[in-house]
């Protein structure tokens, strides 16, 4: 018999909390986070890197693999984790976010979205229900309901409308995961309402009323700034159940996690850990740092001591150099890195929180990162 998806919390320390998401591929210890692995892979690391980094569970795109290879022949050939080598769990977003910000010629209908492939130009069509239909062929662990996320700026009307679309689209892909979901997959609920707090949280009760698995926080980090962001995520925890994992999406950097850890975010997602490393750029536990500076030369040193990733205990003078010289293993190296930094920063937090000590926990990374790149304090 198939194990059911539940949630539970084992420790709080004010608003910040621990526990598990149990899913039938595994357990996903909370705060998590997510790394992306867009087209089926996470850029530059072998799967069983990313899960030895600590990784519970991986985010996969529907939009990009809807349009290639294609959620049917993923389906024909096994589905998403055996296509991608990862038995772990995966949460796949709806495709949504990327229609509004790579599709060419989009228009938006009650019905859905119609929009040209970024990659051949052909029209295609997506619904809340052909949304959900990808995701379930995918095989995907957590699903997300297809939204509109609001650009920003948006006047209140605007906003507003952008809602309520969601809200209706939230409905009908409620309904379609029931149709078509496999036992244990679970779907969660997006909320919007750009930087209003009245509308983000009649968009908490909608989606509540509606009875998801989880519910996320989208629209954020668009450009808003961080203390907007979480003002946003403070009004729209404090309206979300207890009982079901919070989500805050496309976030972020390290002050930016412990910030919403501590106003009772479960999940993060971010492409920041794997593009950076591919930009030269290192998050450490003395701060971020950039390994095309010279500086770096003739440095024997590791690159992050306190680290226990096999790849930041290569020299920062060797990583200068593959980086210089646009070897792909610098991208390699600084990637797999940054991803068990990710890791090790939520290790570290969940183990605050039980301890008690995550408000002293967020100020000391809050000060290591605070004065910029490559301060060695």
């Amino acid at each position: 018999m198939t194990k059911p998806f539940s949630f539970s919390i084992t420790a709080r320390d004010g608003r910040a909390r621990t526990g598990a998401i149990a899913t039938p591929r595994g357990v996903v210890r909370t705060p998590a986070f997510m790394t992306v692995g867009t087209g089926a892979t996470v850029k530059a690391m072998f799967p069983e890197d990313v899960a030895a980094a600590g990784a519970d569970i991986i985010l996969a795109n529907t939009y990009h693999l809807m349009l290639r290879p294609g959620a049917e022949r993923v389906h024909r050939l096994g589905g998403l984790h055996q296509f991608m080598h990862w038995e772990k769990p995966i949460l796949t977003d709806s495709g949504g976010y990327q229609v509004m910000s790579l599709a060419k010629l989009r228009r938006i209908t009650e019905d859905g979205v119609t929009f040209q492939s970024h990659i051949d130009g052909a029209t295609i069509e997506l619904t809340p229900e052909r949304a959900i239909d990808v995701q379930c062929l995918l095989g995907a662990d957590i699903q997300m309901v297809l939204d509109e996320c609001t650009p920003f700026p948006a006047t209140r009307d605007e906003a507003r409308a952008s809602l309520d679309l969601s809200m209706r689209w939230a409905e009908r892909s409620k309904a379609a995961f029931s149709e078509r979901a496999a036992p244990g997959q679970a779907l969660f609920g997006i909320v919007q309402g750009s930087v209003y707090p009245d509308l983000r949280e009649q968009s908490a009760r909608a989606l509540i009323g509606m009875d998801f698995d989880g519910y996320a926080i989208g629209g954020l980090a668009v450009g808003e700034g961080q203390d907007a962001m979480f003002d946003m995520v403070e009004v729209t925890a404090a309206r979300l159940p207890e009982d079901r994992p919070r989500y805050l999406m496309g976030v972020g950097t390290p002050e930016d996690l412990v910030g919403a850890i501590a106003r009772g975010i479960d999940m993060f997602d971010c492409v920041m850990p794997t593009r950076s490393g591919r930009h030269c750029q290192a998050f450490t536990w003395r701060g971020k740092r950039n390994l095309r500076n010279a500086r770096y030369a003739e440095d024997p040193t590791p690159l992050d001591a306190e680290s226990w990733c096999p790849a930041a205990q290569y020299e920062r003078a060797y990583l200068h150099h593959l980086v210089r010289s646009n070897e792909t293993l610098g991208a390699m190296l600084l990637t797999y890195a940054n991803v068990q930094f990710y890791q090790e920063l939520m290790a570290r937090a969940r183990d605050a929180i039980i301890q008690g000590r995550f408000a002293a926990f967020a100020d000391d990374i809050r000060r290591r990162y605070a004065d910029g790149d490559e301060d060695d304090g």
